[in-house]
């Protein structure tokens, strides 16, 4: 089956509201997807699924001739029964000479189908051998390239089985368990680092080197390269180190905690351009 028919499959039984659930996909749409998934990563190119999924849509209302009135008509009174604004009814088919139709939007069924990718996206990185720590520190709800997504795990498994990857993956987790225990006492932390109440060189030497590789992470990110973007937080790996050592950061001075606190909050911020480190075993 070709990549626009999976597709169209795919679409077809979403907006209808007929999908797996459980064990039970009778109509094999997890190997559909698998299939789509096998076939954008040959060609090595993503495609704008949601882009079509609106354009779809589109198609699929403005289908209805324009002197089908009574069609029309049919459409406002399925919405006003059901309780919902008239763009949210999408014809799916047509029963006879009139459509039916089904309440959903592109969006609230994007939404939906792009999770269910990001499920097989699991099954067919983890059969490629694909730790799933990785592939959870990196798959965000929103992430909608997953193409994108498989060279950003890649990236960082080959980063984080380095010893020098090992050793930041310490120092960060370090940094971000300690933070949201803080978070979650309801320890003040500063919106902003303030480096007029730095005392000691290593809070210092770890902002500026914080400062830098965020900025060079971030631009790593927008360029997709992900191996540099990880080269650059590698850098954090002796601030992160000397700081543990230096400083106390529940100090007495709560203004000095609060600004310890939002410099951690820096470093998890950082790291997060790549992937989500508390997510990542060891």
């Amino acid at each position: 089956m070709a990549l626009a028919d999976k597709l169209d499959t795919l679409f077809d039984f979403w907006m209808i509201n007929d999908k797996p659930t459980g064990s039970k996909d009778p109509y094999a749409l997890r190997r559909a997807a698998l299939g789509v998934l096998r076939l954008l990563f040959q060609i090595k190119k993503w495609i704008d699924i949601k882009g079509l999924l609106n354009i779809g849509g589109g198609l699929l209302l403005n289908s209805l001739p324009k002197y089908q009135y009574e069609a029309i008509d049919f459409r406002t009174k399925f919405a006003l029964e059901a309780g919902v604004p008239v763009d949210e009814v999408i014809a799916v088919g047509y029963g006879g000479f009139m459509p039916m139709y089904c309440i959903c939007t592109a969006n609230s069924i994007w939404s939906n189908l792009l999770s269910f990718f990001h499920d097989r996206l699991k099954v067919y990185l983890r059969d490629l051998g694909a730790r799933h720590d990785l592939i959870d520190a990196v798959l965000t709800p929103d992430a909608d390239d997953l193409l994108m997504v498989a060279r950003r795990v890649e990236a960082l498994t080959a980063f984080i089985t380095s010893q020098e990857g090992l050793n930041l993956l310490a120092g960060t987790k370090r940094a971000t368990q300690l933070l949201a225990a803080e978070e979650k006492k309801g320890t003040q932390v500063s919106a902003t680092v303030d480096p007029d109440l730095f005392v000691l060189d290593a809070e210092k030497a770890l902002h500026a080197a914080v400062t830098k590789a965020s900025s060079d992470a971030a631009a790593a990110v927008q360029a997709e390269d992900f191996r540099s973007a990880m080269e650059a937080l590698s850098s954090l790996r002796g601030p992160v180190d000397q700081f543990f050592v230096d400083v106390l950061v529940n100090d007495e001075n709560p203004d000095i905690r609060a600004n310890r606190l939002a410099l951690l909050g820096q470093i998890r911020a950082a790291t997060g351009t790549v992937a989500d480190f508390s997510k990542i075993s060891g």
